[in-house]
């Protein structure tokens, strides 16, 4: 199989199961990773450059949130690159508000490790919720 299809259904299974040791393995060392959207509203969003980073990212999201449902419609992969569209529902714990989202990830790979993560989704939605 080729190494990043597998590494990016490694990274859609232990982000469904929330499988955070595993997860983090994933990752390189150093990451170049970003969530655009209002960092002064939601922790989880901006960038981070370290697995440690990258944790505490997920600690902050999954406490905050409830997942409801996702859905993969397609992964594109090239190279050492590959791209996954979606779509999720999630509640925000703090609100009890639901944002549902359209969603994209890229992710570049490396010696078997991913390098780079960019996630693209309606953060607006996700902020207003959170008020």
């Amino acid at each position: 199989m080729n190494s990043v299809k597998k590494i990016t259904e490694e990274l859609l299974d232990y982000l469904g199961k929330r499988d955070l040791n595993n997860l983090i393995n994933l990752f390189s060392k150093n990451i170049e990773w970003e969530i655009p959207g209002n960092v002064k509203n939601v922790d989880w969003l901006g960038k981070r450059s370290s697995k440690d980073e990258i944790k505490k990212n997920f600690n902050m999201l999954w406490s905050a949130t409830e997942p409801l449902s996702v859905r993969i419609n397609k992964i594109f992969i090239e190279d050492d690159e590959a791209v996954i569209a979606g779509a999720f529902s999630t509640k925000m714990v703090k609100t009890n508000k639901r944002v549902d989202s359209i969603f994209f990830i890229h992710i570049v790979i490396k010696n078997q490790k991913i390098i780079k993560y960019t996630l693209l989704e309606d953060s607006y939605a996700v902020s207003e919720a959170l008020i």
